[in-house]
């Protein structure tokens, strides 16, 4: 919500010395999300004035451009005694303009010499067109103000040449720019944000909803109300409106500044009152209108014309007013074209009715119709001023445009009643921690609107009787009004008060173990993003996942962010696949992002979940059910890398990023919590189904790693040969020791023994070492692959694996014989396991 300061003065007795910034800061302390703080104007400087035109010669050039010299007179900036070469026969200015839209006589802005528009616009005295130009006839766009066809014609009366053009044009404004929270919806109104003002400066405020909703009346026009939805319609008639008539330069301009275009008079009121009161409102031509209005359910197959021009077919739960001919309005949302303001309406019906929250919200979604009106309705409006704003808009379109307000009037049903609350005048005391008495408590919730009296439960004084406002249908509860005395007290004045740790409890195992991972993971060099939880519908396609997958039991959402991404996701990647594009579309090509975050697999059959009473906490048999409806949410790690792993330099040429490097992501978070994974050539989407790899962990399979196929890199538009990881870290830290044994270091020598055994070509390297480290025994210090070679020597479909085994005792040097032993009984164990033969040259 934009809300110009200058407006905000007028309901609330702001201190003339506090700036828009200052009130910003006491907003904020209040709770209010202030953004900015706007200043309106500011880039327009220097002289700026009101000039009437005199004279003008039309003069056409040889470049086939039309001009003007002007002659202007600008009151007392007018140049006295200027020599401009004969040209200044008065002393009014001489001014060249290239617009032909304003006559002699007319009153326009004129930017004299040292003035300064929008842009670092600097205005001098110069030489154009053979003629020397004293200042600049302005247009609105050049001022900042919204665009209109020529130079800005002043049509204001009781105006002179020589004043001051910013004040006429009000230029200048402090604008604070608040995001209003989905509770805070009376908030979307000067009345709000004024009320909010004056309570957090201290000073009076003044209610622009000054009337009270009366009794029913049906003598204005026909009014129905057949929905439940909409318990208040209020409908004035205003006869005699010229629709010539423009709208003044305050009211136009204030529009625009809180964030809205001037369209007309009747539309410019209308969205005025709206912004100032927090209540919607609409107009229709009465001459359109074709019998009663009725708020109502669309039927099946009815269809209405927005005006934004756009055919919608209705659904049953939408809620429209129609009148004889069908719909006419989507009601809280947008206005049909049928019965529109044209240039000719004289006649105006004014419409201010109260809708359902839920309602407008669940209409304006489903047809991706969003307006100003249905922002305000489904985050709550104040149904008491449904009829003080219908009387303020007749009011400004009698006063602006000589319209007649028509005596008979229509109001039909009531202001809903709002729900009272007992409250306990300690709880907000004992919640904040903050010393707050009974007579504080009821004083601020009176300061916010609402009605305090004794509670009639019981004798005890501290029980009180609480009933909103009602403009604030977001307080239903007790611990809201302890928010909302907080929010008075001021939340920056509540002592914080960090609740003591139980001696013996810290982080559980998961979460030493996925910091654990996460730090060893950045310290190799990778970079963590944070990627929405969303899927689309091509990401899985995209990456060539089979129907069969577990990856396409997808959860879809009921109320999505984006339609394009209705899906909860199933693997990391797609997020990972668009930052790295991203970041090559920028220019990054050196990439190794990874992510570790849940993922949620849809449970078949889904179980629905149960609503169980808030009253109390739920059982843990009732805790249990809930879980079980929920998807499955393991926690997954993933990365995708592309261009360099390490950059070319004086240490050699670049090493590109390739599937070695996706495998040693995925042994740097094993090792971080002692493990060590087991890798086997496999075929997965959206591998490669050359260079992928399966991982697994004492038979568990975790994931794959390797590159990428060519067909996914150019589909989600990776660079080529771009290597990808993603394991189930739930099952990772799962599989995990415990508590792993220290070994005592040995101060005896190492003995060294090299084998070399040729296998075929099938069997993984993680089977023979497993096989060698069985049959070594405990003196097997460590073991390491640091040779794989094939060729005609060993055989087709043959490969030969050479290893260095370390042995070392804790308590002597081992003869060559023992280290012999150890060697031999090794590679006996991997000839049996493996079909492994040594190779001796």
């Amino acid at each position: 919500m934009r809300a110009p300061l200058s407006w905000l003065r007028e309901l609330a007795d702001v201190p003339p010395g506090l700036g828009g910034r200052a009130l910003s800061a006491a907003l904020i302390r209040a709770g209010l999300e202030v953004e900015t703080v706007e200043q309106a104007g500011s880039d327009v400087t220097g002289p700026l004035v009101v000039g009437r035109v005199l004279a003008f010669d039309v003069e056409r050039h040889s470049n086939g451009k039309s001009i003007r010299y002007c002659r202007v007179d600008t009151g007392e900036h007018n140049p006295i005694g200027a020599d401009f070469q004969d040209e200044n026969a008065t002393s009014a200015r001489g001014i060249v303009c290239g617009a032909h839209n304003f006559e002699v006589g007319d009153l326009v802005v004129v930017a004299l010499p040292g003035a300064e528009l929008p842009g670092a616009f600097r205005i001098a005295a110069r030489r154009t067109y053979g003629h020397i130009s004293d200042g600049m006839i302005c247009s609105a766009e050049e001022l900042g103000l919204p665009a209109s066809p020529g130079i800005l014609v002043l049509i204001e009366p009781d105006l002179k040449p020589g004043q001051d053009a910013i004040s006429v044009l009000q230029l200048r404004d402090e604008v604070l720019d608040v995001a209003v929270t989905p509770d805070r919806g009376y908030c979307l109104s000067i009345r709000g944000l004024a009320r909010e003002s004056a309570q957090a400066t201290k000073v009076p405020f003044r209610d622009p909803v000054d009337r009270p909703v009366p009794p029913e009346s049906t003598a204005g026009h026909p009014v129905t109300i057949a929905a439940d939805a909409c318990p208040i319609f209020v409908a004035l008639t205003v006869t005699g409106v010229d629709p010539d008539r423009p709208s003044p330069r305050w009211l136009a301009r204030r529009v625009q500044l809180a964030g809205m275009r001037s369209v007309s008079l009747a539309v410019d009121i209308t969205n005025y009152v709206m912004l100032e009161t927090g209540q919607p409102l609409h107009a229709y031509d009465a001459n359109r209108v074709d019998g009663a209005l009725v708020a109502r359910l669309a039927e099946p197959g009815e269809e209405l014309t927005t005006l934004d021009g756009v055919r919608r077919p209705l659904e049953v739960n939408d809620l429209v007013i129609a009148d004889d001919s069908g719909p006419i309005g989507l009601a809280g949302v947008m206005g049909g074209a049928s019965s529109e303001l044209s240039p000719t309406s004289s006649e105006l019906v004014i419409e201010a009715a109260h809708f359902d929250a839920l309602t407008i919200a669940r209409s304006s979604r489903r047809h991706k119709l969003t307006s100003e009106a249905s922002r305000r309705f489904e985050r709550g409006v104040d149904p008491a001023a449904t009829y003080a704003a219908a009387h303020r808009a007749a009011a400004l379109l009698v006063e602006l445009a000589g319209g007649v307000l028509s005596a008979e009037e229509t109001v039909r049903g009531a202001v809903p009643h709002a729900p009272p609350t007992i409250l306990d005048a300690s709880l907000p005391g004992r919640i904040l921690g903050a010393d707050i008495d009974r007579n504080g408590v009821v004083e601020m919730l009176t300061e916010i609107g609402a009605h305090v009296t004794q509670s009639a439960q019981g004798f005890d004084p501290d029980l009180l009787h609480v009933i909103p406002p009602s403009w604030r249908p977001d307080l239903r509860d007790p611990y809201d009004y302890v928010e909302e005395v907080g929010r008075l007290v001021g939340f920056d004045t509540i002592e914080a008060v960090v609740p003591r740790a139980p001696v013996g409890r810290g982080l559980t195992r998961s979460q030493r173990a996925r910091r654990a991972v996460n730090a060893a993971i950045a310290s190799a060099g990778h970079v963590e993003v944070l990627t929405f939880p969303f899927l689309a519908d091509g990401d899985l396609d995209a990456m060539r996942i089979e129907a069969s997958d577990s990856r396409r039991s997808l959860v879809r959402l009921a109320n999505p962010l984006s339609d394009t991404a209705p899906f909860l996701r199933t693997t990391l990647l797609p997020g990972l696949f668009a930052a790295v594009a991203r970041n090559t579309s920028r220019g990054l090509d050196d990439l190794a992002l990874y992510e570790a975050g849940a993922v949620f697999y849809a449970r078949k059959p889904p179980v629905p979940a149960a609503r169980y009473s808030v009253e109390q906490r739920p059982s843990q048999q009732q805790l249990a059910a809930l879980d079980d409806a929920l998807a499955d949410q393991p926690r997954h790690l993933a990365v995708v890398m592309s261009g360099h792993w390490r950059p070319s330099g004086w240490r050699g040429p670049a090493e590109p990023a390739g599937w070695a490097h996706a495998l040693g992501f995925v042994d740097t978070a094993a090792r971080a919590v002692g493990l060590k994974v087991t890798r086997r050539a496999a075929e997965a989407a959206p591998w490669h189904p050359g260079r992928c790899a399966e991982i697994s962990v004492v038979g568990k399979v975790l994931g794959f790693a390797g590159e990428l196929h060519p067909e996914v890199c150019r589909t989600v538009g990776l660079p080529p040969r771009t290597c990808a990881a993603e394991i189930d870290l739930d099952a990772l830290i799962a599989a995990a020791p415990i508590r792993a044994d220290v070994a005592v270091l040995s101060s005896f020598p190492v003995a060294k023994e090299d084998v070399a055994l040729v296998v075929d070509a099938e069997v993984p390297v993680a089977e023979v070492e497993a096989a060698l480290r069985a049959g070594a025994g405990p003196l097997l210090e460590s073991i390491r692959l640091f040779d794989v070679f094939t060729g005609q020597q060993i055989g087709a479909g043959r490969k030969s694996l050479a290893f260095a085994l370390r042995f070392r005792a804790p308590d002597r040097t081992l003869t060559d014989a023992e280290a012999a032993r150890a060697r031999d009984a090794a590679v006996a164990s991997a000839v049996a396991a493996c079909g492994a033969v040594q190779r001796t040259q």
